[in-house]
């Protein structure tokens, strides 16, 4: 395991020296059938399928993810039931209605049929379900679904989608109790894990996120724990070296690194230095504080929805 910091110099030299030498020797140990398993087992995958667009993030990423793990995967086709004006609540003509409810069904069925496609090509275990009801239900009736799973996949919604599709994500998050893989709308390749970057800042969320994303921790290459604060650690301190060490006790082949930082911007400063490492795969603790707090006041996991650049595993 390697240590960076950008205040080293601050350190006492001998203290980062042993440091250095505990972590190593940790991180060269093996634990029979730990390398490439891990304690926590991801076996059963849930996906939320994107209806009514030409191509799906979350399916392509979804199947990757199922192969690597080899999991079983399930994918969420949502049947939404027609949107009828509130003001014209019963002059609607039916045959609008009806017309609706036939294009939403075979969207629906659209998004199931290249989800199957895409299972049986990567050769993964998978079946697809429809869902029915309203648009308003759905990040409820979603979060209520991931429940039943490991790992719950879904798109990063794009700028111009509709709200509850952002909602969707943040159900999951918040309501599901289960991790939730993001993937970004720019997204073009299945799962990688050359160089993992996990976000550590000592909360419940963000230790759950490590505990949630060990399978894949154990599988990848390297994997640089990231801790960013506004101002240096004290002089006999390593910040990330305790969760450090845990992993590297899984196997896990890990290096720190510090940013001290005056910017208020935690977000761009995460997805700046997971560019500035290649990085390929994120974990971080989703919604910190309340949904409310996390909407008045903005936070690092909406920054991160909006902005992202890489997969991003969160736990709540």
């Amino acid at each position: 395991m390697q240590v960076k910091d950008d205040y080293c110099g601050r350190l006492d030299h001998a203290s980062l020296r042993n440091e250095r030498r505990i972590i190593a020797v940790v991180a060269n140990r093996r634990i029979k059938g730990v390398q490439g398993c891990g304690s926590i087992m991801i076996k059963d995958i849930v996906a939320n399928l994107a209806v009514g667009v030409s191509r799906d993030v979350a399916t392509d990423f979804a199947v990757s993810v199922a192969a690597m793990l080899d999991s079983h995967l399930t994918g969420i086709a949502f049947r939404y039931e027609p949107l009828v004006p509130l003001t014209d609540r019963y002059g609607f003509p039916a045959e609008v209605m009806e017309s609706q409810r036939v294009e939403n069904e075979k969207a629906a069925k659209a998004a199931m049929a290249k989800f199957d496609d895409a299972a049986r090509r990567a050769a993964v275990s998978a079946e697809s379900r429809m869902l029915d009801g309203p648009v308003a239900s759905a990040p409820d009736v979603f979060a209520k679904v991931a429940r039943r799973f490991d790992l719950a996949v879904m798109g990063q919604p794009e700028p111009e989608t509709p709200a509850f599709e952002r909602l969707i994500v943040e159900a999951a998050l918040f309501d599901s109790a289960r991790p939730v893989l993001i993937v970004p709308y720019i997204q073009r390749s299945g799962l990688t894990l050359e160089r993992v970057m996990v976000c550590w800042d000592g909360s419940r969320s963000a230790a759950r996120a490590v505990a949630d994303a060990m399978p894949l921790l154990v599988r990848a290459k390297a994997t640089e724990v990231l801790t960013v604060a506004s101002e240096p650690a004290k002089s006999n301190e390593m910040p990330g070296a305790d969760i450090a060490h845990h992993l590297a006790r899984h196997g896990v082949k890990v290096e720190v690194d510090s940013i001290v930082t005056v910017e208020t911007d935690v977000a761009s400063t995460i997805l700046s230095h997971a560019a500035d490492i290649s990085a390929d795969f994120l974990v971080m603790g989703g919604y910190g504080h309340s949904r409310l707090r996390e909407f008045v006041l903005g936070g690092v996991t909406r920054g991160i929805l909006g902005s992202m650049t890489l997969p991003t595993l969160m736990s709540h």
